[in-house]
C-alpha cells in the first residue's frame, strides 16, 4: 500500500517549506517512514501526572457554586467536556475554569467533539485563555484562533473520527482498554500521518501513532485505545441530589459517556430536585457516575440559528441561479436512492436537499450522527429549541416517532450497518469507490467529524456521493485515483453529479455510466471526467 504523508494544514508561509518536503517524501512513500519519538497521547498508556480530586461517597454531592466545585482541579488534568458544538456544553463550569486563570490552572488536555465557537463559548474560552495544551477532538470547525494556535505550536491537536472518539470514551467507562474498529482503514488515521503538534516555525514535531491492524472476516480493523479522563464536566436538564440525571434531546450526545469515563464527574443542572422526584424510568444517567452537582447559571447557547417561515420550508426552495439548478438536479436524483421507510444519513450541503424531492406520501427516517433518528425540517421561529440541533450545529426539529440518544448509540447504528443509505459530498471520488471529502493538502483542514465512520460499513450501508461534477477550478471530482487523503477506500457504490450517474463496481474497481442529464452528451461527460468508464447499453436520462 502506498503510504500517504500528512500535509500542512494551512497557510503560513513557513509551512510551505514543509509542504514541499512532504511532496518529495510522498514521491518515495514506498519507503518505511519512522515517526518521531513523540507519541500521541491518544495511543499511549494513559499516564496520570496529577492527583485527581477526591470523592466523598458519604457526603453531599451538592456544591454552592461552580467555582467551589472546580477549585481543586489541578494543572495537567485530562478534562472531558460534553456537548456538540454549543449544544449541551457545561458553560457554567467552563466559565468557572476560565476564572481560575492560566496561573492557577493550565496545561490541560481537553477532550471534546469540538472546541466550541471562537469568542462565544465552549472550550474556546479555555484555549483562548492559554489554559489548554492539547485538544483531542474530531472537528475544528470555524474556530480560526484555535487553528492559528495549532499551526504555530501553541497547542497540540489530535484529530479522531467522531464515532471512534465516542467509542474510546465509552470503552474507558466500561473498563475496556482497547477495541478494533473498521473506521479509518486505509487513511491517514491508520498511518498515524496527521500532524499533532507544530513548532513555532510551522514544522511538524509530533504525529499521531500508526494503528495496529488485524483482519476480521476478511476486513481490516484498527485498534483504538480507551480514553479516560481525570475530570468530566457536563450539563443536564434535571438532576436529583443523588446525582441521577435527565438530559434533553441532543444534549446527551457525549454527556453520559464522559461522566462514566472520568474519575470525577461534575454536572451543572438547570433544575436540582429532591431524591425521588425523578421517575426511575426517566433517568438517563444513574447517580453512581456523578460526584458533584452545581446549579447552572449560564443560559443555553445556539451556535447556528436556522428557521423557516410559516408554509415555507426546505421544500419551497426556488431555483434562482444556474448553480441552484445543478444542485437541485443532483438532489432530485439522490432522492431516488431514499426508499420509503428507509433509514438514511445525509451529509451537509447538497445531500440535505434530497428529502425535499421525495414523492408525496413517501417517508424516510433521517439519522443525524449527533444523536437523532427522525430529524425534521428547520423550526418556525417560535419552535426554536437550543437543545435540538443537527450534525451541522443548526437548530432543527423532530418528527413524530423520533428518538434521541448518545453518540455511542448513534455510531453503533452507523458502523453496525443499520443505516440503509448514507449520502455524502465529495472533494474526489475514484473509479474504485475511494472517497476523499475532508482535507485538501496546503489548505484549511477542519477535521473528519463523522465521515470516516459513515463509510465504514459499505457492504451493509449503501454509500452514495452527491456532488457537482467539477470543482470550482474546473478539475474533475471523478478521478481514476484519488490524490487527496482518503476518507475511506472502496466504499462508494453510486456517484450522482449534475451531469450524470455512475455505478461503481467496488470489487473490480470500475465505473459504468448509467444515466445522463438532459442536454448532456457522453462526449462531454468523458471530457470532464478523469476516470475511465464504460457506458451502459441501456443508458437512461436523469429525471
Amino acid at each position: 500500500m502506498i503510504r500517504q504523508r500528512a500535509p500542512a494544514l494551512v497557510a503560513p508561509a513557513r509551512t510551505l517549506q514543509w509542504s514541499a518536503a512532504l511532496a518529495q517524501r510522498c514521491a518515495v512513500s514506498t519507503r518505511r517512514w519512522n515517526v518521531a519519538d513523540a507519541r500521541s497521547f491518544s495511543q499511549t498508556n494513559l499516564w496520570r501526572s496529577v492527583a485527581t480530586p477526591g470523592v466523598n461517597r458519604g457526603g453531599s454531592k451538592l456544591y454552592k457554586s461552580a467555582d467551589e466545585a472546580v477549585a481543586d482541579i489541578q494543572s495537567g488534568s485530562v478534562l472531558l467536556s460534553s456537548g456538540f458544538g454549543l449544544c449541551g456544553i457545561a458553560s457554567t463550569l467552563i466559565a468557572a475554569l476560565k476564572r481560575r486563570g492560566p496561573e492557577s490552572l493550565h496545561s490541560l488536555t481537553a477532550v471534546s467533539n469540538n472546541a466550541g465557537a471562537e469568542g462565544r463559548g465552549g472550550l474556546a474560552l479555555l484555549t483562548e485563555n492559554g489554559q489548554v495544551d492539547r485538544m483531542i477532538m474530531s472537528y475544528l470547525g470555524a474556530n480560526k484562533k484555535l487553528e492559528r494556535q495549532y499551526l504555530t505550536g501553541k497547542i497540540a491537536v489530535e484529530l479522531c473520527p467522531q464515532g471512534t472518539l465516542a467509542e474510546r470514551i465509552r470503552a474507558a467507562g466500561s473498563g475496556i482498554p482497547a477495541f478494533f474498529t473498521p473506521t479509518g482503514g486505509h487513511t491517514f488515521v491508520q498511518e498515524g500521518a496527521i500532524p499533532v503538534r507544530y513548532d513555532a516555525d510551522g514544522n511538524v514535531i509530533e504525529y499521531g501513532k500508526p494503528r495496529e491492524t488485524r483482519i476480521f472476516g476478511g476486513r481490516p480493523f484498527l485498534m483504538e485505545t480507551a480514553l479516560q479522563g481525570d475530570v468530566a464536566i457536563l450539563r443536564a436538564w434535571k438532576v436529583d441530589k443523588a446525582g441521577n440525571c435527565v438530559f434533553r434531546y441532543t444534549t446527551k450526545s457525549f454527556a453520559p459517556l464522559m461522566a462514566k469515563a472520568a474519575r470525577i464527574s461534575i454536572v451543572e443542572a438547570e433544575h436540582i430536585v429532591e431524591v425521588g422526584e425523578i421517575d426511575p424510568n426517566d433517568v438517563d444517567l444513574p447517580g453512581i457516575f456523578i460526584d458533584r452537582i452545581v446549579p447552572a447559571t449560564e443560559s443555553s447557547h445556539i451556535e447556528i440559528l436556522k428557521t423557516k417561515s410559516e408554509g415555507n420550508g426546505k421544500d419551497a426552495t426556488v431555483a434562482k441561479s444556474e448553480a441552484q439548478v445543478r444542485r437541485n438536479r443532483i438532489a432530485r436524483r439522490a432522492a431516488k436512492e431514499l426508499k420509503h421507510g428507509s433509514y438514511v444519513n445525509l451529509g451537509v450541503g447538497i445531500p440535505t436537499l434530497a428529502p425535499s424531492f421525495l414523492p408525496p406520501g413517501e417517508r424516510v427516517w433521517i439519522q443525524s450522527e449527533n444523536g437523532i433518528l427522525g430529524m425534521g425540517d428547520y423550526p418556525l421561529p417560535d419552535q426554536v429549541d437550543p437543545d435540538i440541533v443537527n450534525a451541522g450545529k443548526e437548530t432543527t426539529t423532530l418528527v413524530p416517532g423520533a428518538a434521541t440518544f448518545d453518540s455511542s448509540e448513534s455510531f453503533s447504528m452507523i458502523r453496525g450497518g443499520h443505516v440503509d443509505v448514507s449520502v455524502l459530498g465529495a472533494l474526489q471520488v475514484s473509479a474504485s469507490g475511494d472517497l476523499a471529502n475532508y482535507m485538501i493538502p496546503g489548505k484549511v483542514f477542519k477535521g473528519m467529524g463523522g465521515a470516516m465512520d459513515l463509510v465504514s460499513n459499505p457492504d451493509n450501508t449503501k454509500i452514495v456521493v452527491a456532488t457537482e461534477h467539477v470543482a470550482k477550478d474546473g478539475t474533475s471530482k471523478v478521478v481514476q485515483t484519488c490524490s487527496l487523503p482518503l476518507t475511506g477506500a472502496r466504499v462508494v457504490s453510486t456517484i450522482i453529479t449534475d451531469l450524470c450517474v455512475f455505478q461503481v463496481d467496488r470489487k473490480r474497481g470500475t465505473l459504468t455510466l448509467t444515466e445522463i442529464a438532459p442536454g448532456i452528451t457522453v462526449d462531454e461527460v468523458k471530457a470532464k471526467t478523469d476516470a475511465t468508464f464504460t457506458v451502459a447499453e441501456d443508458l437512461k436520462t436523469m429525471e
